[in-house]
């Protein structure tokens, strides 16, 4: 695959994974209440669930996908029950006046991966894009299996480094808030935000 073809790629993908949506707002939301306990499996959730969609437009799925709605419905709602559930956990978390010491419940392990696996699966804005926009970007389904296998490469790196990012923005957000009251009203926020992502997740 040229590097012009596979840079094209990695810069569209780039674009979509970094514009705010239901993903970002989970993460962003969940290491403001808790740091960054637990944030690896969570991000493996969403990379693996990309990867699975793109190997559905890599493989002509995407027709059967399509017909299959009922059961993306059934994972959408799955994805906004858990932004439900986390969001409750946050409303109910107490404050802490020590940041570091403050009680955590917080999914972790095995539930944090399926967690946003579930998001991923369920979620619009990545349905869009690999069975609408991304073949207009790169004949996926025509790809030799070694230049797959790089497209997927790239697209595990751009993702993962993005959220990244992100989490560790969003941890040093938190890092400045020190009194017992912000955490609160920190979590308190966070919370509505996840439920709010929930609403949109279930609406569109």
């Amino acid at each position: 695959m040229s590097l012009s073809s596979l840079f094209l790629f990695a810069s569209v993908y780039l674009a979509a994974v970094a514009t705010p949506g239901p993903g970002i707002a989970a993460l962003v939301a969940r290491v403001l209440a808790h740091g960054l306990k637990g944030v690896a499996p969570f991000i493996a959730g969403y990379v693996v669930g990309d990867l699975v969609w793109m190997g559905f437009a890599a493989t002509g799925l995407s027709v059967i996908a399509n017909k299959f709605g009922a059961l993306f419905i059934v994972l959408k709602y799955a994805g906004a029950a858990y932004l439900v559930y986390v969001a409750w956990g946050l409303a109910r978390t107490p404050a802490s006046t020590d940041i570091g010491n403050a009680p955590v419940d917080v999914d972790t392990g095995w539930r944090a991966f399926f967690g946003s696996l579930s998001l991923t699966l369920g979620n619009p804005k990545v349905i869009v894009f690999f069975l609408t926009i991304l073949p207009l970007v790169l004949d996926i389904g025509s790809l030799p299996l070694m230049s797959f296998l790089e497209v997927v490469v790239t697209g595990a790196f751009v993702l993962s480094g993005t959220l990244c990012a992100y989490a560790l923005a969003a941890d040093r957000a938190r890092g400045w808030m020190r009194s017992s009251g912000a955490m609160m009203y920190v979590r308190r926020t966070m919370a509505g935000v996840m439920a709010g992502v929930a609403v949109t997740v279930v609406t569109r």
